[in-house]
């Protein structure tokens, strides 16, 4: 099937208020505008090279999400065309990130991406880790960024049970710090939790954004 195909599957499976982004990562750019005219405009890459290498040849307004390992002396090169940063991992990264966006005379939407999974490998905040960056006199001087919500990235494996832990630990902790430091904010709505082997499961558990390459471009 071809990812117009795909996509139209994949809206009659996803309910409409759950943002659908398309991991593009290692694709070329004609394959991306494939998606594009089908209607999509939201779509994640993980690497800073390619998103400054393909965001210039694509329409100016996809809205590209950052979703991979973001090093803080990379921030400058993508702040020109990121729409959101899902993978904030430290206070540093997001203090670079302020500073950029400043610079740029912008404001960049960020989740804290909280470490849930089994595999040490991943990247990721502990909840306490994201409740000192929330506290810090640091984040409340900023001016540049607005922290929309948390990601995560479950465990790679089979056993659907421990995904659904995992997605529901989220889900817990995006409720308890809502609570603490978001309880009036509505753009702190967003749970970014699910790709193509399980978001069906994140849905379950409220997620409100899945990142899907696989089920749309097919195997690499």
């Amino acid at each position: 099937m071809g990812i117009l195909q795909n996509l139209a599957d994949l809206r009659r499976t996803i309910p409409a208020h759950v943002s659908i982004i398309v991991v593009s990562k290692k694709q070329e750019p004609a394959r991306i505008m494939d998606a594009y005219n089908s209607g999509q405009r939201l779509f994640g890459e993980n690497k800073v090279q390619e998103i400054i290498s393909k965001a210039p040849l694509l329409p100016g307004d996809i809205k590209w999400h950052f979703i991979g390992h973001l090093q803080t002396n990379k921030v400058k090169q993508i702040v020109p065309f990121i729409h959101m940063i899902q993978s904030i991992d430290s206070l540093k990264l997001l203090m670079e990130v302020d500073t950029q966006a400043g610079k740029a005379r912008k404001l960049i939407p960020c989740l804290l991406q909280l470490h849930i999974a089994k595999e040490e490998s991943k990247f990721g905040l502990s909840v306490e880790e994201a409740f000192g960056i929330l506290e810090s006199s640091e984040y409340k001087a900023m001016r540049n960024i607005r922290i929309n919500g948390l990601m995560g990235m479950a465990t790679f494996t089979d056993h659907e049970k421990l995904i659904q832990e995992e997605f529901r630990s989220l889900r817990e902790n995006f409720m308890k710090i809502k609570a603490r430091f978001f309880r009036l904010d509505k753009e702190f709505r967003e749970l970014s939790m699910g790709m193509s082997g399980d978001f069906l499961i994140a849905l379950e558990e409220g997620s409100t954004m899945v990142r899907i390459g696989t089920s749309v471009f097919g195997r690499r």
